[in-house]
């Protein structure tokens, strides 16, 4: 049930949609007499903030707190003994009518997967990626991920899958099952860096205790804010990310999935 209720409340969270609804709504208002002042005064708010996100660093604002939670992880404490890495990286649905992988944004998780697997050879790989998509039921991720990695060089029997999950939540459950870690083993999270706190706080709480291993950054950091606005929907995308990380935050800690509203390094020693 959460599942299709994050995914279908969530989709009208996120805050492009809310300031066209707030536009489409003025001007549908405008075109009622009794109305008409309402109306507009609302299509000029919706337009205002959809300028706002779209041309100031407001987006890279609230990126920059997320991407900066986890420091870089510290090899010299040893080896890892396996990694998690999380699944959002394939488009499912085109996958499966082009019958060829196709990679999203966050494409990063992989290659940092196949990069570890070559400087740690005895490294264990979990992939974490069912399917998310609430209309196509089709394969799941790991279907297309698995053959990528095995094709870039990692021994298929260095990766375990987890097909089942389909949001971070199932992810913590179904990669503490099939990784299995056992006592003073290491075992990284890849994912997304402004996911990572998110995903730390759902790992620890399933009773998983990882160490972050944060890629696919989007932002440079607080410098980012002296750049000059780009006349492109760019910065528009990150506000829509951020809130979604903020807002599953808020979300996680109200339902009791996490034991913190914002984790970090400091709240459990294996914080990375």
């Amino acid at each position: 049930m959460y599942f299709y209720l994050s995914k279908t409340l969530g989709a009208f969270a996120v805050p492009s949609y809310f300031f066209l609804l707030i536009i489409v709504s003025g001007w549908a208002l405008s075109w009622r007499s009794r109305f008409s002042r309402l109306g507009r005064r609302l299509t000029i708010a919706g337009v205002s903030m959809l300028a706002l996100g779209a041309l100031t660093p407001i987006g890279t604002a609230l990126l920059v707190p997320l991407e900066n939670r986890f420091p870089e992880w510290n090899e010299n404490r040893g080896p890892p003994s396996g990694i998690v890495v999380l699944g959002g990286v394939v488009n499912t649905y085109i996958s499966h009518w082009r019958n060829e992988i196709s990679l999203d944004a966050s494409a990063n998780r992989l290659v940092a997967a196949v990069e570890l697997y070559r400087r740690y050879p005895e490294l264990r790989i979990v992939f974490s990626g069912g399917n998310s998509n609430l209309v196509f039921r089709g394969a799941a991720e790991a279907n297309f991920a698995v053959p990528l990695l095995v094709g870039l060089g990692v021994a298929r029997d260095h990766i375990a899958v987890d097909a089942a999950a389909r949001n971070t939540f199932e992810n913590a459950i179904s990669a503490r099952r099939v990784a299995d870690p056992k006592p003073g083993e290491r075992w990284l999270l890849v994912t997304s860096a402004s996911h990572m706190p998110r995903a730390v706080g759902l790992f620890r709480a399933a009773g998983f205790p990882v160490e972050a291993y944060p890629v696919d950054f989007k932002t440079g950091g607080w410098r980012d804010l002296k750049a000059l606005p780009s006349l492109s929907l760019h910065g528009l995308a990150q506000v829509d990310l951020a809130a979604h990380e903020w807002e599953g935050l808020v979300v996680d800690r109200i339902t009791g999935r996490t034991n913190t509203l914002f984790p970090g390094p400091s709240d459990s020693a294996a914080g990375g």
